[in-house]
């Protein structure tokens, strides 16, 4: 999908939503403007499955969850409770605030079996470095950045990730090892990425790489390709959107058949 089609795209997005979307309950988790959460679900007492979306765009100010509000009226849809974060995104080298933000974002909902982050791209990341805290039991990734180390190297969304950090592995290592998970293999819970084989933004080649890293380290890491780009996996229009649930409900299996 080309830059300029983007806006129709998510505009697109947002209609669909809008004209299915019952009303979220809005929970705040601390006092900034982004520091919120959308909740949706079935009303139920008992506990229920949550995913927490994640938007991604490369973890700069432009890109907000308004991007992930039809995946998380479709997961709704689909029985799951969904959790639409926003998170600070104040520049260059604010990584640790956008971290504090999920982690805390994350403490905010309780309640809830299986928890698995699903994100979309940066959120992918972000899904991943929840998952390297033990705080969900399953990760999902859609055209995930997974390896921050070997992003930054191949450069990906023009040198985000050395701009998120505030430089390369050599000249800020504990940046990347607070925020990269593949610096924290094994995340010992359950990892499915959800990849489009024509994706642009993040090749799935980087998904393999980390998925072969992550197996070999002892974690259970499947990757899902499908036939999509980048952006396809966050449309619940689109032909992929069966795979996607089919990946959440391979997660929160996996977690099922690791329990004691």
């Amino acid at each position: 999908m080309r830059p300029d089609e983007l806006p129709a795209f998510f505009d697109g997005l947002e209609r669909w939503a809008g004209e299915r979307d019952g009303q979220a309950e809005v929970l705040a988790y601390g006092e900034h403007e982004d520091q919120v959460i959308e909740l949706r679900g079935p009303s139920t007492t008992q506990a229920q499955p949550l995913a927490i979306v994640l938007h991604g765009g490369f973890w700069r100010a432009g890109f907000t969850r308004r991007n992930t509000t039809a995946i998380a009226v479709a997961l709704a849809e689909a029985r799951w409770a969904s959790a639409n974060v926003e998170y600070r995104r104040l520049g260059p080298g604010a990584y640790r605030p956008m971290l504090d933000d999920v982690a805390a974002a994350r403490r905010r909902l309780e309640g809830f079996h299986p928890v698995v982050a699903v994100g979309h791209s940066a959120g992918g990341h972000l899904a991943l470095w929840l998952g390297a805290r033990g705080m969900v039991d399953a990760c999902v990734a859609l055209g995930g950045v997974c390896d921050l180390a070997r992003a930054a190297e191949a450069e990906l969304g023009s040198g985000a990730v050395q701009e998120l950090l505030g430089g390369s592995p050599d000249e800020v290592p504990d940046a990347y090892l607070a925020a990269d998970p593949a610096a924290r293999l094994p995340l010992r819970v359950p990892q499915v990425l959800v990849h489009g084989v024509d994706d642009d933004r993040v090749p799935l080649a980087h998904a393999l790489a980390y998925a072969a890293r992550a197996r070999e380290a002892g974690d259970d890491c499947r990757v899902v390709e499908v036939d999509a780009g980048h952006f396809e996996p966050i449309d619940p229009r689109s032909p992929v959107w069966p795979e996607v649930l089919g990946a959440l409900e391979l997660a929160a299996s996996a977690v099922a058949a690791a329990a004691p």
